[in-house]
């Protein structure tokens, strides 16, 4: 009975000890030693860091910021030199965002991050090798859609619903063939598919416009992105190009402030003289697009015209834009431009009592009235990309049947109105 006993408690015993030396082998358990997650930012672990965060003040250069940060103007210089082939550093701009890390304030900062945009940085490398990284950030996107119906106008009726404005720009792009922006109606319904770009969960812009639709009146119009590995571009239901060989103004989101028209009473001159053009306002600095490809044919100044470009397209078409504040990059006599290049900056220059400008078309030598112009649609798609086209068509044209205008209540609250199909 003795030896029984002693048996069980020394067996036992040896079971707890056992019990013991296994449990002290073990792990700690996670929760017991907490661990510490650096904060990456820019690729670097910011806590190690002191970090100063800053934005570009007016009249601020980059050689400014970094006397401050204890740097001479020889490694400045050094610097400048060697991030040319990556930022041109004269391209700091006034409010963009910049940040100092440093390890000891009393020296020199190890590192100047400027961010040009949302979508990059710049790493300035301000000791040992004095070098720039330009980072592109990661960018990934998500199809979202888009309704709705113009009150007071376009931009009213996108930016109303807490949507980018820079969706009324692209949709512009997409049907600025078709539709005379200037002439929008109350009423007029537009519909979109889009890319919406975030960056770390948050959204940063606007990608590419995939399809759009505009009605206004009876009319409809439907523009479809399409690339087929040669080209790329927008397409009507039927596989037409939307491009057409000019575009509907020289500028975006302007009003028509005088129209072609042979009885004018001009303004300045105070009789009746005929206005061969069609004045577009807008405000000083707007940028003018040449409206078709073409030649160049004088880019100079007169009393009257102030400064003016006129643009041969062809052996029919020519046209000319006056007024200008300034001429745009490049832009002299005898250069070639694109459909949509930016040929100058509007202004008031010459006879002109405010900024606008005089938009003229020539056809055959004789000035005409381009809003009463008609041209000839452009050739459908290959048929061999067709079944392709058809197939992404009608995938957009379900999407934008979907899609839903956003009313944005006072609280900030939002609820869906599906549009019209």
């Amino acid at each position: 009975m003795i030896l029984g006993t002693l048996y069980y408690f020394s067996s036992g015993l040896k079971q707890q000890l056992q019990a013991s030396l296994v449990a002290s082998e073990r792990p700690a358990e996670l929760g017991a030693f907490p661990i510490t997650v650096p904060t990456i930012k820019y690729g670097f672990a910011i806590d190690t860091f002191q970090v100063f965060e800053k934005t570009i003040q007016s009249g601020q250069f980059l050689g400014d910021i970094l006397i401050q940060q204890n740097m001479d103007y020889p490694s400045i210089e050094q610097l400048v030199r060697n991030a040319s082939d990556v930022f041109d550093v004269r391209q700091f701009r006034v409010g963009n965002p910049f940040t100092i890390l440093t390890k000891d304030s009393t020296q020199t900062a190890d590192y100047l991050i400027y961010e040009p945009n949302v979508y990059e940085y710049i790493v300035f490398h301000l000791k040992g090798d004095l070098k720039a990284e330009r980072i592109k950030r990661e960018v990934t996107s998500e199809v979202k859609s888009a309704a709705g119906a113009l009150e007071t106008s376009l931009w009213n009726a996108i930016v109303g619903q807490g949507l980018s404005y820079d969706l009324a720009d692209k949709m512009e792009d997409a049907l600025q063939w078709s539709i005379d922006f200037h002439h929008l109606q109350k009423g007029d319904e537009f519909k979109l598919v889009y890319d919406q770009n975030f960056i770390e969960g948050e959204p940063v812009g606007i990608g590419s416009v995939h399809a759009a639709y505009y009605k206004t009146g009876e009319n409809e119009y439907h523009a479809i992105y399409f690339d087929n590995g040669k080209e790329s571009g927008y397409y009507d239901l039927e596989g037409r190009p939307m491009k057409r060989g000019f575009l509907k103004a020289p500028v975006k989101f302007s009003r028509i402030s005088s129209y072609y028209n042979l009885n004018r009473f001009h303004p300045i001159l105070k009789r009746v003289r005929p206005h061969f053009g069609t004045d577009y306002a807008a405000p000083y600095g707007t940028p003018i697009y040449a409206v078709g490809d073409g030649v160049i044919e004088k880019a100079s100044y007169t009393n009257g015209n102030g400064n003016f470009v006129k643009i041969r397209h062809d052996g029919t078409y020519q046209t000319q834009y006056l007024h200008m504040q300034k001429f745009g990059p490049g832009i002299r006599t005898g250069v070639h431009v694109k459909q949509g290049q930016v040929i100058g900056y509007v202004g008031s220059s010459g006879l002109a009592t405010g900024p606008h400008v005089c938009f003229r078309f020539w056809k055959d030598g004789k000035q005409v009235n381009h809003l009463n112009l008609k041209f000839p649609p452009a050739k459908p798609l290959p048929e061999a990309d067709m079944p392709q086209f058809k197939m992404l068509r009608d995938q957009y044209l379900e999407l934008l049947s979907q899609a839903k205008e956003v009313k944005v209540e006072e609280d900030g609250a939002t609820t869906a109105k599906k549009g019209n199909p």
